[in-house]
């Protein structure tokens, strides 16, 4: 049970030290982790105390930060793949199929207060917080007194805390504008609140939400689709007027063309997951109706027959809480959106692994490097330089960690996903797995 702590701004407690055991037990990929202390500890009061280390500058956000002083791409000693902790009807964290954190879990940096700015994401402050940032939902700490504690608010202050076994956990004051200032109370919100941080950082996605450069087969099947052009036109551009099948819009609502590229086939089985998307035009609706009529505006290329449309303003949440996938995942990158060869962070690729296979958004993936096939050419010696490597016996290389994603869209067999870390460069074909 956690000690019901309060943390007043103005005035600073001492800090009482904590002393607890520390017993091992084994995560899933084999590394220790410390477990929780078999023995009560003694009570700590947390300290209002001014943040600590380069995460928590007072003109950086914690997004910010972490891209600066670690990427969290790389696995710690206490890496473990963690299930989303449930929450207990005390709104506390409930009961975990996996060890509890502990303070090994923290980064050593972390601030005991830290109170979130415009620009700040979900991503960030975990990795400002956590070893691993996927281990999130084992920290935050649900409070029934507050309104919509899932989502986190600029002027919200994060509390770091510890529970009497050495548990850390993360609470939440709300802030409420009133008078001349801001005051904190843990209370429930009369109105509405909007403009909660995102997970990742809008900015990285909203070309490819707007202009996507892969589209899954699910998406295409069920997109509107140009039937014809007025006129008698065979192809379309700026100008033009277009009839398509399946919008339900309103006169002036916009879309996006795209036209269908080359396939996406699943590594694996060679079933087609999604195709290339190429942007030809904006259009927008000047009759509603079934065919409904549009107009192409900027075009970058013709527009054919049996192009889809996609809604301009994209619906996709990204108000969801990073975690590590609650079963065995393991699958490949199959394509990178705008076709770099070389996958750095804030990259956009397409796995081949979805919601039929535990995988939704939310989910935190580790990158591995696909071991490379090079031949064993057995121990040097001068007769050894001229051989041919044809008949050499081949060894495939072990993979190497080379950096973590974040899918944001998940279908049934596919997902899009922004790379967060990147620790070495990726490519194609590289594998993804729990972290």
């Amino acid at each position: 049970m956690f000690f019901n702590q309060e943390l007043r701004v103005g005035f600073t407690v001492g800090l009482v030290s904590l002393a607890f055991a520390v017993t091992g037990c084994s995560s899933t990929h084999g590394r220790a982790r410390p477990a929780p202390a078999a023995q009560a500890a003694a009570p700590q009061t947390a300290a209002t105390v001014a943040p600590q280390g380069p995460s928590a500058g007072a003109d950086q956000t914690a997004t910010e930060a972490a891209v600066s002083h670690g990427d969290g791409s790389a696995p710690s000693e206490a890496a473990a793949t963690a299930a989303p902790a449930a929450a207990d009807q005390s709104g506390g964290t409930g009961a975990s199929s996996q060890p509890a954190l502990t303070r090994e879990a923290i980064n050593p940096g972390a601030p005991m207060r830290y109170t979130v700015k415009r620009g700040d994401t979900l991503w960030g402050i975990s990795t400002m917080y956590l070893r691993d940032p996927w281990e999130w939902p084992e920290i935050w700490y649900e409070n029934p007194q507050v309104a919509n504690p899932h989502r986190i608010y600029p002027g919200d202050v994060l509390v770091l805390a510890y529970s009497a076994n050495g548990q850390p956990q993360i609470r939440l004051e709300r802030s409420i504008e009133g008078g001349d200032g801001v005051r904190l109370e843990p209370r429930l919100r009369s109105t509405p609140l909007d403009g909660a941080i995102p997970t990742i950082p809008y900015s990285a996605i909203a070309a490819f939400l707007s202009r996507p450069t892969v589209v899954s087969a699910s998406e295409v099947e069920h997109a509107p689709h140009v039937i014809a052009f007025r006129d008698e036109h065979q192809a379309g551009g700026t100008g033009n007027e277009v009839y398509v099948r399946g919008i339900d819009a309103p006169v002036g609502a916009r879309f996006t063309v795209i036209h269908v590229g080359e396939k996406l086939r699943d590594p694996d089985n060679g079933h087609v997951l999604g195709y290339e998307g190429l942007y030809t035009a904006t259009a927008v609706v000047e009759r509603p109706g079934d065919p409904a009529k549009l107009q192409l505006l900027d075009s970058e290329r013709e527009t054919l027959r049996g192009d889809v449309l996609f809604a301009v303003k994209e619906s996709t949440p990204l108000n969801f809480v990073p975690r590590a996938p609650a079963q065995p995942v393991r699958g490949r990158i199959i394509t990178v959106v705008d076709d770099v060869h070389l996958i750095g962070q804030y990259n956009i690729v397409a796995i081949n692994r979805g919601t039929s296979h535990g995988v939704d958004a939310g989910t935190v993936l580790a990158v591995d490097q696909a071991g490379e096939v090079v031949p064993d050419r057995g121990p040097a010696s001068y007769d050894s330089w001229g051989r041919n490597d044809t008949f050499a016996h081949h060894v495939r290389l072990p993979e190497e960690r080379a950096g973590t994603v974040l899918v944001f869209k998940a279908f049934d067999r596919m997902s899009y996903a922004l790379v967060v870390g990147a620790s070495e460069q990726m490519r194609v074909a590289d594998i993804v797995r729990n972290p």
